[in-house]
């Protein structure tokens, strides 16, 4: 992650919460109080954010606050590991309690979701990626929690790689002319993608030379039929309606990447709760 980028979000992050003060804290505890918190886990989950992120939602609020524990990200908890412990002015954990746990619940959730993709595939030599479908704002995040789960990432933005989808084929005319349009532009050193959505356009896709083939909404009859007629002179990715209840059997199509947006749009928050100490 850049942590420059890291520390503007967590910034904004803090002033959307606090807004101009927290009037319940101020009016109960003296700025001079001091102790320790502590982040709880509450489920069994991969660890994400907790030497990463919480840390610098802390310091960000506070640099006199002190990480004297962070789970390793990627790390499996179970219920009432001790993830995170954290000293310093009372105040300034509490102000910064709910940003930490929103994010590293969040992170944990998505990380803890691709395990569980990543484990149903193998060993068959298939990667799980993630896509763009993320939150606004918490994409480095969210991509960062793939990774820790085992997963990997695909672009991070629109100008990281091509990718030519329906509505681009629509626009130009055919795959061949999106291609040679594309391919007039880019740089020799950059891999073209095409969406198909039948056998038809991947015998397109393979005529035009392109280097991935994303096998759109594709059942794994057809997916099967698609990896042998490619035979090697393009790379497969999987994409739409991939399930936990059927991912291996997309795996075992032999295709080389399978792309899930539930990954990072439909991954459950896990439970971590932050109780204080020595007060």
């Amino acid at each position: 992650m850049d942590a420059n980028v890291l520390k503007k979000a967590i910034e904004k992050f803090l002033h959307e919460d606090i807004g101009s003060g927290d009037i319940t804290s101020e009016a109960i505890i003296p700025p001079e109080q001091t102790g320790k918190a502590e982040f709880v886990a509450k489920g069994t989950f991969v660890v994400c954010g907790m030497d990463s992120v919480a840390p610098a939602v802390f310091t960000a609020q506070n640099p006199a606050i002190t990480i004297i524990h962070a789970e390793k990200d990627g790390a499996e908890a179970s219920p009432g590991d001790i993830l995170l412990q954290a000293t310093g002015p009372v105040l300034d954990l509490l102000k910064a309690e709910r940003v930490a746990l929103n994010l590293v619940q969040r992170l944990s959730g998505i990380a803890t979701l691709t395990a569980r993709f990543v484990d149903r595939v193998k060993p068959l030599p298939v990667k799980i990626l993630d896509t763009r479908k993320t939150t606004p704002g918490l994409r480095m995040l969210e991509k960062y929690a793939v990774r820790a789960g085992g997963g990997h990432n695909h672009r991070f933005n629109l100008s990281d790689g091509v990718l030519i989808k329906d509505n681009h084929i629509e626009a130009s005319g055919s795959i061949q002319k999106a291609v040679s349009l594309v391919r007039g532009k880019i740089p020799h050193t950059m891999k073209i993608e095409v969406e198909a959505s039948s056998m038809g356009e991947v015998r397109e896709c393979l005529a035009s030379c392109v280097d991935i083939i994303m096998l759109d909404n594709m059942d794994p009859v057809t997916m099967r039929e698609a990896v042998k007629l490619a035979g090697g002179r393009a790379l497969l990715e999987a994409s739409g309606g991939v399930t936990l209840d059927n991912v291996r059997q997309v795996a075992e199509t032999g295709v080389d990447y399978i792309s899930i947006g539930a990954l990072t749009h439909s991954a459950p928050a896990c439970d971590i709760s932050m109780r204080l100490l020595g007060v």
